[in-house]
């Protein structure tokens, strides 16, 4: 159920009654930028809603937001083959 209809520019932006609607972000170096207005983004690992005030971790290159420290290492190995084979070798060139 839409709450308010509110216009920024020529843009109708709705906002469901209850706040919860998950955001669009354009994430830079040490914060990001609020594309669409909401009060949560989705971890790209694990699928959880994280709360905007929570928001502590993401990708700049892949501009993907992550739950935890881990989830982020997690996702860097994923996409980062040779990073991950570096490590199995004990980090040794």
């Amino acid at each position: 159920m839409v709450d308010a209809l509110q216009y920024q520019g020529n843009i109708a932006m709705l906002f469901p009654k209850d706040g919860e609607c998950e955001a669009r972000l354009r994430y830079k170096g040490g914060d990001y930028q609020v594309v669409v207005y909401g009060s949560y983004v989705i971890c790209a690992v694990t699928g959880e809603q994280i709360a905007l005030d929570d928001l502590r971790y993401w990708s700049l290159e892949r501009q993907e937001p992550y739950v935890s420290c881990q989830a982020s290492y997690e996702r860097e190995l994923k996409c980062n083959p040779t990073l991950r084979e570096f490590l199995d070798r004990g980090g040794e060139i």
